[in-house]
């Protein structure tokens, strides 16, 4: 059982104020481009791509009218569960759910004109072939912001644990 949850509000103010720090940490190897990456990956993560994303939270809410599209994840999640919470498996799932979400809408708008879900899935691979370094920063800092959201919540896999009797 965690010893405390954060609310969403905390959890957004350490995702504000953590977000520089983070960020820098990749000055060194990376510049002001991978700095800058990396915090936006941050805030992103916490502020946007959060693991509350399934329940009516505050990331959900501010999708606005596009909160929509997560709504199969928040009803086919329960809360807190692996698929979620967990390090790595959450940030990835939320990603690749992302990815299906932008495939699915492409394949419905490339008969208005729009990129067909082969152009998008191209456009994806060539931005990371030519912006490797700076796509790892980013995707780092969502990772990072999901571990800052679940040692706020103090029980960083609660469904993984066995349950007492």
């Amino acid at each position: 059982m965690p010893l405390a949850v954060a609310s969403g509000r905390a959890h957004d103010l350490a995702t504000w104020l953590l977000a520089l720090p983070f960020g820098l940490l990749w000055w060194p190897w990376m510049g002001l481009a991978g700095s800058g990456w990396a915090a936006l990956g941050f805030l992103v993560g916490g502020l946007y791509l959060s693991p509350d994303l399934d329940t009516r939270s505050r990331p959900y809410q501010r999708w606005g009218l596009l909160r929509l599209l997560w709504w199969p994840y928040r009803r086919l999640l329960p809360h807190r569960s692996v698929v979620s919470h967990a390090p790595l498996l959450g940030t990835a799932g939320r990603l690749l759910y992302s990815l299906g979400v932008v495939l699915g809408l492409s394949g419905l708008l490339s008969g208005l004109g729009g990129p067909t879900p082969l152009q998008c899935l191209q456009g994806f691979w060539s931005l990371w072939q030519r912006h490797q370094g700076l796509t790892i920063a980013a995707l780092a800092g969502v990772e990072a912001s999901t571990w800052l959201h679940l040692i706020q919540d103090g029980d960083p896999m609660p469904r993984l644990r066995r349950r007492s009797r």
